[in-house]
């Protein structure tokens, strides 16, 4: 009897494990938690369950309690898991211990975003920012890592620097560091002299929340080939791409996307892209409003802005991905007080586009509803801070531009 033997490669099986400290909202956990599947599936494995514990301060040792560990160790052990991975960053010696009584790999949200970048970055630079931050996490964790190295074993959590070279040691890694460093300070200074070189057109950047939409209306504005899926950082490497409205020419640039608890080795070794933010004229600040939770994204993404120092910057809200906004008529109550559950997009429109000094747009990318609009705004933006800039410039004429891009 012939035996047939599958090709496929086996998911990793992982359980998430989320945290309720003391004052915090447990809805606020639940979300990140679907947010970290999300990162789980993106990167390649398969979550199983979701384990929720409310407690005042993280236990030193094992971060949650001893009773928690004991019920994950259970299930671990009548499902075949093959890793346990935490919402927050766990320290060294967390890592160690719940390895040891768990039994399989212990990773925590860094660690995580860590892999998924590894995996979805393409070009040599991006390897190296990334390569870069995988080494400054790895440091401080390394005797925690020598059971995994040893065993030669790939798998989410492992790939990239340390999986194959178990003689490297601190000090190794100390100078890998640095001479990646170099290396791309080297680049940055490449990149820079490069932005420099871009003439006087006005610079415009996406920024936004991880998969929200950026890289689609890159494609539809530049009618470039940018590559975006729905998954998390799709796009690593910044695209820059020359467009042009009507008879106006200026510079767009697509970014990393942000993301909650965004690993600050990410933060560091990514410089020279979020550059591309801290120098640019204006910022288009995507946001998906078909996420329940696309308010709380778009602080994070402000609080990142206001950490890279880059929230002074003239700013365009737009909201994406309206075709796929769902509200239940029937919630809209006036005895109700107003909540992104039981609003129609018609009365949030009117709630935010009425905020003083805040330029809003609602869009659809996917089906290309209200662009032109969106242009239409974006052309008056960018002619205005090119007009301040460059008074006399005889190319521009006044006047809106109308829905077919002719002036």
């Amino acid at each position: 009897m012939e035996k047939f033997f599958s090709t496929e490669k086996k998911l990793e099986k992982a359980i998430l494990v989320g945290v309720v400290m003391h004052g915090q909202d447990e809805s606020e956990v639940k979300d990140n938690l679907i947010e970290l599947e999300f990162l789980v599936e993106t990167a390649g494995a398969l979550s199983i369950r979701q384990v929720i514990q409310k407690i005042d301060t993280p236990n030193p040792s094992t971060y949650i309690g001893k009773g928690k560990v004991l019920e994950i160790l259970s299930f671990i052990t009548d499902n075949d898991v093959d890793m346990v991975i935490f919402d927050d960053e766990l320290t060294p010696t967390q890592l160690r211990n719940l390895e040891s009584e768990f039994g399989v790999k212990v990773l925590d949200r860094t660690n995580l975003i860590l892999d998924v970048f590894a995996q979805r970055a393409k070009t040599a630079y991006a390897k190296t920012q990334v390569e870069l931050a995988q080494y400054q996490y790895l440091l401080p964790r390394l005797t925690g890592r020598w059971k995994h190295l040893e065993r030669q074993r790939g798998g989410i959590g492992l790939r990239g620097p340390g999986e194959t070279e178990i003689e490297t040691d601190r000090r190794v890694i100390r100078n890998r560091i640095a001479r990646l460093k170099d290396e791309l300070s080297r680049v940055d200074r490449q990149m820079a002299v490069q932005r420099s070189n871009r003439g006087g057109l006005v610079r415009v950047a996406l920024v936004g929340y991880t998969n929200v939409g950026k890289s689609t209306i890159m494609n539809l504005l530049s009618k470039s080939d940018v590559f975006a899926e729905n998954k998390l950082f799709a796009t690593l490497d910044t695209t820059v791409r020359k467009v042009v409205i009507g008879n106006l020419p200026f510079l767009l640039s697509d970014t990393v996307g942000f993301i909650r608890k965004l690993p600050h080795q990410l933060v560091e070794a990514f410089k020279s892209t979020l550059d591309e933010v801290r120098e640019a004229d204006l910022l288009l600040h995507v946001v998906d409003l078909s996420h329940h939770g696309f308010e709380e994204q778009l602080n994070v993404v402000n609080q990142t802005l206001v950490e890279i120092g880059a929230s002074d910057k003239p700013t365009i809200l737009v909201f994406n991905k309206i075709d796929a906004y769902h509200w239940n008529e029937k919630d809209e109550d006036d005895l109700l007080p107003p909540d992104k559950y039981n609003v129609s997009l018609s009365s949030l429109q009117n709630s935010w586009m009425a905020k003083k000094n805040l330029q809003t747009i609602f869009i659809s990318a996917r089906m290309k509803t209200n662009l032109d609009q969106f242009k239409k705004l974006l052309y008056q933006t960018v002619r205005n801070i090119h007009v301040g800039r460059y008074p006399f410039d005889n190319f521009l004429y006044p006047g809106d531009i109308t829905l077919d891009g002719r002036l």
